[in-house]
């Protein structure tokens, strides 16, 4: 089962990953990192389908997706 993995400190909360899953499984920490902001986080890992479009558009590279 395809999912992704956020690195939460690379992460800035810019939510380009959000807008960008064809899912829309993937929404903002209710945490936050070490820089003070919320991080994306996978919502639900069941619809996840690795399209890798997340990793793609994620301008600070924290994003990877395993198939």
């Amino acid at each position: 089962m395809p999912k992704i993995v956020v690195n939460k400190n690379r992460c800035k909360g810019c939510k380009l990953c959000i807008v960008t899953c064809p899912q829309k499984i993937i929404g903002l920490s209710r945490d936050f990192n070490d820089l003070g902001g919320q991080y994306a986080v996978q919502l639900d890992e069941s619809k996840c389908t690795g399209c890798k479009f997340c990793g793609m558009i994620c301008p600070d590279s924290a994003i990877s997706v395993y198939r």
